[in-house]
């Protein structure tokens, strides 16, 4: 099959991969590069593109929690996606963790790299693994994957490649009707449907919404993660959603700006976290499977909290107004180049 040295492939699999890869492909493109860009139709991922102004190509679906329907699903959107390429074939399939893609480039010969910032999601079978992996230096790669040759590292967290470049936008507590002066607490609730999920993570969810209920000139902005976990929680708090102390947007939202006009962030996922601290928002994580390396680093730094009981929610979260800068820091952080650079290097 004939193969273009200047077309790229990247695949957008979850929603976090939407603002992550944004300002990569804007890099690509001022090398030269077209990108060629699929997204599947799950989780806001192609809500967001539109946000963001990606053009891509819709395609595949989210299959269920099971995890044969999960193997399922990645077979069927690979063989979906060898269909849909146009000719000629790019010559680097990118993306971050995404099985489909990685399976259709084995199919269609095609090298690929991809990208990792949670070492314990479920490892591919060897005869599927990846040519090149990058990860942040945090994580000690040379105790998850097998090839330690073919795994490069980039400093900081993921989330450094696109928050120097996020410019806040005012409007949207009051596009949501919440008032300036109350405390705005965003949360995110736990991945339900993924491998990882621990019951328990559900536990603290329930605990921290129960909680802050009870907190006067506070309101809360919940963003479920699909249809299905919106309409759980609208049964389970019809009250708190009637009287509007619980907030669930209709539309789909920029959650870096969202995060930057909260006054703290609960999360029981980790982009959203990693997102708030590097944007400097108090953030509680309510994550309640393997700790991976990165979410430890920014523990251990005091940038996230880790809650690990329900007593932990009322000892630990600080209800207050958070002393917003001027704007966000944007200053340069060198993930994006190392990133850049190293794709750069492959193709």
């Amino acid at each position: 099959m004939s193969v273009n040295s200047r077309i790229l492939w990247v695949d957008l699999e979850n929603s976090p991969h939407v603002p992550f890869f944004k300002p990569i492909i804007e890099e690509l493109e001022k090398h030269g590069y077209r990108v060629v860009i699929t997204a599947r139709d799950c989780f806001q991922v192609c809500g967001l593109a539109d946000l963001y102004g990606l053009p891509y190509t819709r395609i595949g679906r989210h299959y269920g929690k099971h995890k044969a329907l999960k193997v399922v699903g990645a077979v069927i959107r690979a063989l979906q996606m060898r269909n849909t390429l146009a000719r000629p074939l790019p010559s680097l399939a990118i993306a971050h963790g995404s099985r489909s893609q990685l399976l259709a480039a084995k199919i269609l010969h095609i090298p690929a790299l991809q990208l990792a910032d949670y070492e314990f999601s479920n490892k591919m079978p060897s005869f599927l693994s990846s040519d090149w992996i990058m990860v942040p230096e945090t994580i000690p790669a040379g105790l998850h994957w097998r090839n330690t040759s073919r795994i490069s590292t980039y400093p900081g967290i993921k989330e450094d490649v696109y928050v120097p470049t996020f410019k806040p936008q005012t409007g949207i507590l009051s596009e949501l009707g919440i008032l300036e002066k109350e405390i705005v607490v965003t949360i995110r609730p736990p991945a339900s449907e993924a491998h990882y999920h621990n019951p328990k993570s559900d536990d603290l969810f329930y605990a921290t919404v129960n909680w802050l209920s009870g907190i006067d000139n506070l309101r809360m902005v919940v963003l479920p993660r699909n249809s299905s976990q919106a309409a759980h929680i609208g049964k389970t708090w019809p009250a708190l959603i009637g009287e509007a102390k619980m907030v669930i947007p209709d539309r789909v939202l920029d959650g870096l700006n969202l995060i930057w006009h909260s006054d703290l962030v609960i999360s029981g996922g980790g982009t959203m976290n990693r997102e708030a601290a590097a944007l400097g928002v108090p953030v509680y994580s309510i994550f309640k499977g393997e700790i991976g390396a990165v979410d430890k680093y920014l523990a251990s730094t005091g940038r996230l909290t880790l809650l690990e009981t329900a007593d932990d929610i009322t000892n630990k979260v600080l209800i207050q107004k958070w002393e917003r800068p001027s704007s966000p820091d944007h200053n340069p952080r060198p993930a994006l180049k190392v990133i850049v650079d190293k794709i750069l290097e492959l193709v």
